[in-house]
């Protein structure tokens, strides 16, 4: 064990591995890259399979056995995904103590990213490899391929993920902007399976038919598109890894913390589990998240059965859907704009409740008059609308929670609070498909769907304002920021160790970062001199001349 800590220390503390970011505090650049860009591609695979799964496991891999009437494939496919949540639950549970367990040059969680660059880019394309046409030999396949993607792979990803924000730091302002990148990452790859992939999907199937009629891929046109989603998720992930940074993670282990042992190894999952069970906070908030999530799942997998079972005249099915998606999408988009802003002035809680009950109007609206696809878009969007400061705020608010408890226990409880997170993330998908049967079920198509599909959510809306009023962290967060500070300075001290304050420590390796950059360049221009016969002074003088020139353009634009 001390040998591979040794060697992974080694591994992330060379140029090549080192985090691009150097500043103290988060910048543009960084939360583009590192919380957007880099989520999207690495959520992309997983935000496609919510959407079209389904419909590749039926009129794709198992067509031909569905339509023998083979009611053991269909039994199988409504019943492995469900019980498949079991596993996800647990495969989020350990990713979540592997990453708290982690202490590397890199921090704890982005270690991960760079090898989910890999994981996820192949578990993602092996549900549509297809060694053997036999239906026993494909469901044992797909239960072992849907398993590696949803248990193992995207749990350590998205785990991390989620981590990310609580880590990268500790001012609340600049978490709520990166947890609104976050999620836009996630609204945005859920965009791309409703409005951009209905085209390409098309594009494929036209250039690798599949069955007769369906108007989907062959098997190999599956696996080709998701080969190219496969390559998308590496360089996604490559790229997150080199554009964020572990500012927190960094800090505590400056303190001292692992010099001793217990910290080194992370604190063990009972007492997490403890520690964020006895916290009224982030009980709260996981609450709020569990009826947000689930009640979205339940939502977006009945929208195809809402446009098809409920009649809106000569309006297409398919048209609707598009229409519902877009109309959901933009408010979404919007609301980006002014979300993070409003959450810093007049505090997340109060944002979030109002959000809520705005949604819970919009879903009353559309759910009266159901039958009206107008009226019904009209609440679609207000309801959209509303939920969109919940979407963005989700992460900022867990990080709080951790902040808070960090203060009170002397731990921090990354790992298996944002694997809660991610398990309530993930297995939302598979729960929702079964409670959507079991509306259909017992309401009939169209009832069914309308109660899947506006009046469960709208209902969950309800009480989570209700939940949400309880969340009263953030008048804590200034005198935590105190505690943790105060303790680890008692940390550093008693382990012998330098105490210097986080904003110092962070200028300091800025300014280690400048010198180290300059002597670079001074070399690489000497080795350009020498090979070209120029003379350096004269190469430097123009280059400085340069510098100086742009430094006085600078100032005046500031003047």
């Amino acid at each position: 064990m001390a040998q591979s800590q040794k060697s992974g220390a080694s591994f992330f503390n060379n140029p090549l591995t080192r985090t691009k970011v150097r500043s103290a505090n988060v910048k543009p650049v960084e939360a583009l890259i590192g919380y957007l860009v880099g989520p999207f591609c690495g959520m992309l695979a997983n935000c496609l399979f919510g959407t079209y799964l389904v419909e590749y496991f039926q009129k794709v891999l198992f067509a031909d056995e569905i339509a023998a009437g083979n009611k053991g494939v269909e039994t199988f496919l409504v019943l492995f995904p469900i019980l498949s949540a079991i596993l996800i639950v647990a495969g989020n549970l350990v990713a979540g103590q592997i990453i708290e367990r982690t202490r590397t040059k890199a921090g704890k969680a982005r270690p991960y990213i760079l090898l989910s660059a890999v994981t996820i880019a192949v578990a993602s394309v092996l549900m549509f490899i297809q060694p053997i046409d036999n239906a026993v030999f494909k469901m044992v396949w797909l239960a072992i391929a849907y398993n590696l993607f949803y248990a193992v792979a995207f749990p350590l990803y998205n785990t991390a993920n989620s981590a990310l924000v609580p880590v990268s730091t500790r001012n609340s302002k600049q978490r709520s902007v990166l947890a609104s990148f976050v999620n836009m990452a996630l609204l945005g790859g859920a965009g791309a399976g409703s409005i951009v992939m209905p085209m390409v999907i098309l594009l494929f199937a036209n250039a690798f038919p599949g069955p007769e009629g369906s108007n989907l891929p062959s098997s190999n046109g599956y696996l080709i598109l998701f080969i190219i989603v496969g390559i998308i998720t590496f360089l996604g992930c490559i790229v997150q890894y080199y554009f964020t940074r572990e500012r927190v993670t960094e800090e505590t282990m400056a303190s001292g913390e692992d010099k001793q042992e217990e910290k080194k190894q992370g604190p063990s999952m009972g007492k997490q589990a403890k520690a964020i069970f006895s916290d009224k906070f982030f009980v709260v908030t996981i609450i709020f998240y569990l009826l947000y999530q689930l009640a979205g799942g339940i939502k977006n997998g009945s929208m195809q059965s809402f446009t098809n079972n409920v009649a809106f005249g000569d309006l297409d099915p398919a048209f609707a859907m598009s229409i519902l998606g877009v109309i959901g999408a933009v408010p979404m988009a919007v609301a980006v704009l002014f979300v993070a802003p409003l959450c810093n002035k007049f505090g997340k809680q109060l944002i979030v409740f109002i959000g809520m009950v705005i949604g819970v109007i919009g879903g009353v609206l559309a759910g009266i008059f159901y039958n009206n696809f107008v009226v019904v878009a009209i609440g679609v969007a207000v309801k959209c609308l509303g939920s969109a400061p919940a979407g963005y705020m989700i992460l900022a608010m867990l990080a709080d929670c951790l902040d808070h408890m960090e203060a009170k226990n002397g731990f921090r409880c990354d790992g298996f609070g944002m694997s809660l997170y991610s398990s309530i993330m993930i297995a939302s998908v598979p729960l929702a498909t079964g409670i959507i049967s079991g509306m259909l079920g017992a309401f009939g198509k169209e009832m069914g769907s309308v109660v899947s599909y506006i009046w469960i959510e709208t209902g969950a809306y309800a009480l989570a304002a209700i939940v949400v009023l309880f969340f009263g962290v953030e008048k804590f967060l200034g005198e935590d920021r105190k505690k943790v500070l105060a303790r680890q300075k008692a940390e550093a001290e008693a382990a012998g160790i330098e105490w210097v304050e986080p904003e110092e420590r962070l200028r300091r390796e800025e300014a280690e970062a400048e010198r180290m950059a300059e002597e670079a360049r001074v070399k690489e221009l000497q080795a350009y001199c020498e090979k070209k016969g120029l003379s350096f002074e004269e190469e430097e003088a123009k280059y400085q001349a340069k510098l100086q020139a742009k430094r006085a353009k600078q100032e005046a634009k500031k003047k």
